[in-house]
């Protein structure tokens, strides 16, 4: 079995969507995949999301809990930070690590069962790729429907190598799922569901991320 067969169970092409079940697998290749770095990159992207002290923050795809864990300081003991991920063996491995001000339950987000307005700040990292393509659209307009008017946004995906060789041998670690470029996905979702993007750029290791907000009023 490949590495990409081994993390992706349930993706067996590019736009079936998918979930990954074997948490230790993932944190390993996640290690690797990063050269070292994951924690500086994503410490960064915690930075990106422009969260705050006293903020209730939500992480749509959280899968082992890293960027929760990352943000549970930043919003500090007032805030909170709230992961959510279809993969159960995902979310019992992040309860496991969780600070006291993070909480996780199993879920799809394009279907998020969370009340309108109760979020500051929405954040989904390397997580709209395993959402299956026709889903898309529907999983950004709920990340609109449960942030307060005013409130951030930040998405970030996976960036594929230009080299075509080294873009090959991704492939083949990672699996068909993340064969998209980012803003193929996210080009159009975000103003159709209403968001205003402010900006998008490229991090370390072939990542990508773009920030937006739903209008205050």
């Amino acid at each position: 079995m490949g590495l990409g067969k081994l993390l992706h169970d349930h993706a067996e092409h590019a736009d079936a969507g998918g979930t990954i079940d074997h948490p230790r697998a993932y944190e390993l290749a996640s290690e690797v995949g990063f050269f070292g770095r994951r924690r500086e990159i994503f410490t960064r992207l915690a930075a990106l999301s422009r969260a705050r002290p006293g903020d209730r923050v939500l992480d749509v795809g959280c899968g082992t809990g890293y960027l929760t864990r990352i943000l549970a300081p930043v919003v500090g003991p007032a805030g909170q930070v709230t992961g959510v991920d279809a993969s159960p063996p995902m979310i019992e491995y992040a309860r496991r690590s969780a600070p006291g001000n993070c909480s996780y339950q199993v879920g799809e987000g394009q279907a998020l069962d969370l009340p309108d307005a109760g979020f500051d700040v929405v954040v989904s990292s390397l997580a709209v790729h395993h959402i299956p393509a026709a889903e898309r659209g529907a999983a950004v307009r709920e990340m609109l429907r449960v942030l307060r008017p005013g409130g951030r946004l930040l998405i970030a995906e996976f960036r594929p190598p230009t080299n075509r060789l080294l873009a090959h041998l991704v492939a083949m670690l990672t699996g068909p799922a993340m064969r998209h470029n980012p803003r193929d996905l996210l080009a159009d979702l975000l103003p159709q569901a209403g968001f205003h993007v402010e900006d998008e750029g490229d991090l370390p290791v072939m990542l990508s991320y773009i920030r937006a907000s739903r209008p205050a009023a």
